[in-house]
């Protein structure tokens, strides 16, 4: 049997398959067609050799923010793939239903990277840097339904950032709204926490089985966890029925914190997703490897982080045939890394700093059974303006490029 591309020598990872050891991953066109121990180099046109590296399917990001130029937070996808392993990215609210088509135009189809979104219930999404659910005639359940029926493809849900700046006086009822279009159209919504009001309980009574918490180790007011580090019984009650908890890392969303008290009651999220945007990719986020790499700190095993970058949102997404794992017949998507061994130090939002022994670096992406080439990320925008904690972790030479030179 002849291969386009074989991946030979590596570590192979893939949660999906229950696979983890000493496999290749060969390749024809865009889709994975074997994986075996031992597949022969003479067989395909082109090798990778992955000696001494980690293997895993294309990393599977359930929170992005990609509409680049057109909102206040978008980046270009392409460039941060091909550098992090991230080949599927859902952007979640960036576009909403009066600009949802522009997104599919100019930033969906351009794309090499997999691209799909939920739409925001704010019909203008976030065009600004917040409060599109403070005005409520931007709330349109009927416009929103409709322009998600026209674009199944790629739409797979409804999002609502539910804060005190974004909502205003209108509190809850955003929410509704968006619970309203979610349930017309037989889709998930993702919810976004932060500082309150609203209450974090009265937001988890509007979730359902199947819909998304997202900044699930928030360090505001709307966290877990109540003072005594412990999981608030809503929390614990949503979680049971089937709320996923998804991390959501940004630029003010993960706590360290949290993220230790959750841990120490043995809670692990159910997805690590990067809300990766023009604030976060400065730092202390930067990526998907950096954000992955802070969970090895925490203390979860490498494939469990693995499952949840990878297996675990491919299905809340309902794309697990297709993305998120390495069997045959699933779309040829594949990420190297080299897993580097020394003294690593990682800050969450607040700039706590923790101390980690390894770091992923992605050597190679690989996308429809293509190597990608890595380019410059797309410019800063003007309105972007680093804060003082991301200027000092740039004096401290704490930032991706630096950190990856070390480690290969």
């Amino acid at each position: 049997m002849h291969f386009d591309l074989l991946i030979k020598g590596g570590t192979l990872i893939d949660p999906a398959q229950n696979r983890n050891g000493p496999f290749d991953v060969a390749i024809r066109r865009n889709r994975v067609a074997a994986v075996d121990r031992n597949i022969p180099a003479e067989s395909a046109a082109r090798v990778i050799d992955a000696t001494g590296q980690i293997v895993t399917p294309g990393l599977v990001d359930l929170h992005t923010h990609v509409y680049y130029g057109a909102t206040f937070w978008g980046i270009q996808a392409d460039p941060v793939a091909a550098r992090s392993g991230v080949t599927t990215w859902l952007d979640v609210g960036s576009a909403g239903a009066f600009n949802v088509i522009g997104f599919r135009d100019y930033v969906i189809h351009p794309a090499k990277s997999r691209i799909y979104a939920l739409l925001n219930i704010s019909s203008i999404g976030l065009t600004a840097m917040t409060y599109e659910l403070a005005n409520l005639n931007y709330c349109d359940v009927d416009v929103c339904c409709k322009l998600i029926d026209a674009n199944r493809d790629f739409v797979l849900g409804v999002k609502a950032r539910i804060d005190s700046n974004t909502v205003g006086a209108n509190g809850l009822e955003p929410l509704r709204r968006a619970r309203q279009a979610a349930e017309r159209c037989a889709m998930p919504m993702m919810v976004h926490i932060g500082s309150g009001p609203p209450a974090i309980k009265d937001v988890l009574a509007e979730l359902r089985p199947g819909d998304i918490l997202t900044h699930c180790f928030t360090g505001h007011n709307m966290r877990l966890i109540d003072d005594q580090g412990q999981l608030l019984a809503d929390a614990q009650r949503a979680w049971d029925s089937g709320v996923i908890m998804d991390i959501g890392h940004g630029a003010g969303s993960f706590s360290f914190e949290t993220a230790e008290a959750m841990a120490a009651q043995g809670l692990r999220p159910d997805v690590i997703s990067t809300d990766i945007h023009q604030m976060s990719v400065h730092g202390p986020l930067f990526d998907m490897p950096t954000c992955m790499s802070k969970f090895l700190a925490l203390g979860m095993p490498l494939e469990d982080v693995v499952r949840a970058s990878t297996a675990r949102p491919a299905e809340v997404m309902g794309l697990q045939d297709e993305v998120g794992t390495l069997k045959p017949g699933a779309y040829a998507d594949v990420a190297l890394f080299k897993l580097c061994e020394g003294d690593y130090t990682f800050y969450d939002v607040f700039m706590n700093a923790r101390p980690g022994k390894q770091l992923l670096c992605n050597t190679l992406t690989v996308l429809n059974g293509q190597p990608m080439a890595r380019v410059p990320d797309g410019p800063t925008m003007p309105w972007i303006t680093l804060t003082e904690g991301q200027q000092a972790l740039v004096q401290r030479g704490h930032t991706p490029g630096v950190m990856t030179h070390a480690c290969c």
